[in-house]
C-alpha cells in the first residue's frame, strides 16, 4: 500500500470477521460510487492479551505490515496507545478518556503537528443503553471526532450481525494510518 494513495481517502469501510480467539479486521477503500473498493489493510488482535497490541498488514497473509498500535500500560482504563508505521515510527496516539467515558465514552486522538482531535459517541441516550443494558452492546454507535471545534472525521457502527464501519475523513491533514488505527482500536477495545 502507497501511502500517498492512502492518503488520497476519504472514506473507508471496515468490517470484522468472526474467527475464535482473535479479533480481525478488513480496511477497504471506498469507490467513487459509493461501493467497497479495495483492501488497505487487515488487522488482527489477539483476545486476553495482558499488553494490548494489534498489528496492521498489506492483507490477510500477514507477510507485509503496514501499521501498529500498543498499550504502553499494561490492563489500563485510560491506557494511551501509541500508533506506528511498518518501521516503527511514530505516528500519533490515541487514548481513552476514562471519566469523561463513564456516561458517553470519549476518546482523544493525537497527531503531531496538527493537534489533539476529541471523539464522542454521538447519541447520549444510546450511551447510556449500551452501558447499563449488557445484552444491547450490538446497538450501532458513532463517533465524532474535532479538533478545536471542526469536523475531523467520524466512525459509523453500521447494523447487521457482525461489526461494519463507516469511517469519513473531513480533515485532509489527518494521517489516514492513525484514523485507521482509531477506528480498529474503537471495535477492538471499546467494550473494556
Amino acid at each position: 500500500m502507497q501511502l500517498d494513495v492512502l492518503q488520497s481517502q476519504r472514506q473507508f469501510h471496515v468490517r470484522q470477521r468472526i474467527r475464535f480467539m482473535v479479533n480481525q479486521y478488513e480496511v477497504h477503500a471506498v469507490n467513487p460510487d459509493g461501493s467497497e473498493g479495495g483492501l488497505l489493510a487487515f488487522a488482527q488482535q489477539k483476545r486476553l492479551a495482558f499488553k494490548e497490541q494489534v498489528t496492521l498488514y498489506t492483507d490477510d497473509t500477514k507477510q507485509q505490515p503496514v501499521l501498529g498500535f500498543k498499550a504502553r500500560q499494561v490492563m489500563d482504563l485510560g491506557a494511551t496507545y501509541d500508533v506506528t508505521d511498518a518501521a516503527g515510527t511514530p505516528v500519533g496516539l490515541f487514548r481513552k478518556d476514562f471519566k469523561a467515558s463513564l456516561l458517553r465514552s470519549t476518546w482523544h486522538v493525537e497527531q503531531p503537528g496538527l493537534g489533539q482531535a476529541t471523539g464522542q459517541e454521538r447519541s447520549l441516550p444510546v450511551a447510556l443503553l449500551r452501558r447499563f443494558i449488557d445484552s444491547l452492546s450490538w446497538l450501532p454507535y458513532h463517533f465524532d471526532f474535532t479538533i478545536g471545534g471542526q469536523p475531523a472525521f467520524s466512525v459509523v457502527k453500521k447494523w447487521g450481525l457482525r461489526d461494519r464501519y463507516v469511517v469519513d475523513i473531513h480533515l485532509p491533514q489527518l494521517d489516514r494510518r492513525l484514523v485507521i488505527a482509531m477506528a480498529v482500536g474503537l471495535d477492538a477495545l471499546q467494550s473494556r
